[in-house]
């Protein structure tokens, strides 16, 4: 039998990628946080209770109300999670278990929430868009999780910002933290 005329270049290109190394480029490197597969397993925290509401402003051009469940705030590996309670004027509420990517400026809806029982598939990460209708993400990004693109220190940082109005912009909020929060 008779070789196919393509087989030599076949096994060439076959044993030139076992020796290869992909090296990555600059622009992979700059952004590995938003190439983690969005297939991450998060269990939601507990549902919020009233008492560990803490509210936080959104800006003065909303009909809804922001909080924060302050028994939810986690700080991992860059990402935030916390549970977002938005009311409106009549008592309505949407619950959201989310997370932000502060370097990255992604948010990401793990779960929703509704008569006290989680639901839902996590969503993909979105960039969060200054421009965009939702306020609530920026103005948690910008002024309580997330100054100049660094996660806050921690879950006392996180809860030091949100009581304080927003996190310090000089650095960390860790000297500043009196004892119990």
């Amino acid at each position: 039998m008779r070789a196919a005329p393509f087989a030599p270049l076949l096994a060439a290109a076959v044993l030139a990628a076992c020796g290869h190394v992909e090296e990555k480029s600059d622009w992979e490197r700059g952004n590995e946080a938003r190439l983690v597969p969005s297939d991450e397993v998060v269990a939601p925290p507990a549902y919020p209770r009233e008492r560990d509401l803490i509210e936080f402003s959104a800006g003065p051009a909303s009909p809804f109300r922001f909080f924060v469940d302050s028994a939810s705030l986690n700080v991992d590996r860059g990402v935030v999670r916390y549970t977002l309670v938005a009311r409106s004027n009549t008592g309505a509420e949407n619950v959201s278990f989310e997370g932000m990517r502060c370097t990255a400026g992604d948010v990401r809806i793990y779960a929703l929430g509704r008569g006290g029982e989680w639901f839902g598939k996590p969503g993909p990460w979105r960039t969060i868009d200054p421009r965009s209708a939702q306020h609530w993400h920026v103005a948690l990004y910008r002024e309580y999780f997330c100054p100049q693109r660094e996660p806050v220190g921690g879950v006392r940082e996180a809860l030091l910002a949100l009581r304080s109005g927003g996190a310090s912009f000089t650095g960390s909020l860790k000297e500043d933290i009196p004892r119990g929060y």
